[in-house]
């Protein structure tokens, strides 16, 4: 089943949507890079090697300036690969004839559920039901009882809309993205790589913004909490 449907997506990709087919091949130029920067590693970093410690150090410092040095390492994959991963779709987007996963809200959803899912899997394995305490404010009196019931709706909304604002964020600036480039190569005095940097520009911000938000949600979930055992 599962050859079945890689030859689909690369022999018959009409038949698979074209967001997951590039998905895919987002994911194959991410694991050909990582072999070879395993294959080619020096004491003295070089070329694509000295590239990418300089974009993994960066958002390893990231996690580790807002979750914390005790959490930064374990969440780390995650974040990583989430940012590398969108970083490339966004880029893809910008290669005439090639379109950007993240330009559909499916590839978008599929990766802020889990954070979604993370953030409180993590906040009750770390508070337990201590972690509820964070949606009902810091307010603790049974005076101010319905005022907590309020904060408690206003919270509980909040972070369910999470997932669909991460995925409605991406998937709208670069549909946009993609509609500008799709602009300015019909536009008879225009050219389709004119406004490049502003474009590349785009799809590194939105990366990072996605990446951030996700960081800050995991790190409100486990803020001033340790699980049993030190990850």
């Amino acid at each position: 089943m599962k050859k079945k449907l890689l030859m689909d997506i690369f022999i018959n990709p009409h038949q698979v949507p074209h967001y997951v087919s590039y998905a895919f091949l987002a994911s194959i130029i991410l694991i050909v890079v990582a072999l070879l920067v395993k294959s080619s590693i020096k004491l003295i970093p070089s070329g694509i090697q000295n590239f990418m410690e300089t974009v993994i150090d960066a958002i390893l410092n990231l996690c580790d300036e807002n979750i914390g040095h005790h959490w930064a390492k374990h969440f780390f994959p995650l974040i990583a690969t989430i940012a590398l991963f969108i970083a490339v779709c966004n880029f893809m987007g910008l290669i005439p004839g090639f379109a950007s996963p993240t330009s559909n809200i499916n590839t978008n959803a599929a990766m802020a559920i889990p954070v979604f899912l993370a953030t409180h899997v993590y906040g009750i394995r770390v508070h337990g039901l201590g972690y509820l305490k964070h949606f009902v404010g810091p307010i603790r009196s049974i005076f101010a009882l319905p005022l907590m019931m309020l904060m408690f709706v206003i919270e509980f909304i909040g972070h369910l809309v999470r997932p669909v604002t991460l995925s409605v964020r991406l998937f709208g600036n670069m549909v946009a993205n993609t509609t500008c480039l799709q602009f300015w190569a019909c536009w008879p005095l225009g050219h389709p790589y004119r406004h490049t940097f502003a474009r590349r520009a785009v799809s590194v911000i939105q990366a990072f913004v996605f990446t951030l938000l996700a960081t800050l949600y995991l790190a409100g979930a486990v803020e001033r909490g340790t699980l049993n055992k030190s990850p």
